[in-house]
């Protein structure tokens, strides 16, 4: 049996305890590099980026029901 990496395991804790969850999506290649280039030129980053564009999503969505 394969002993854990402290550094694995110590962040796994510190995500646990935050709230953290790691995603995995696929996207075409282009649009996450235009993605990437976009929030480098406004200087944000790209999972503050994202976090404020799925909070301004579920926010327009609230009231809405089953609607798209």
């Amino acid at each position: 049996m394969t002993k854990a990496n402290p550094q694995t395991i110590a962040s796994s804790k510190w995500a646990e305890k935050v709230g953290v969850a790691s995603k995995s999506y696929k996207l075409k290649k282009k649009t996450v590099e235009e993605f990437a280039d976009a929030c480098e030129k406004a200087g944000v980053s790209q999972a503050g980026q994202l976090t404020k564009m799925m909070n301004e999503f579920i926010a327009n969505m609230e009231g809405h029901g089953e609607e798209q």
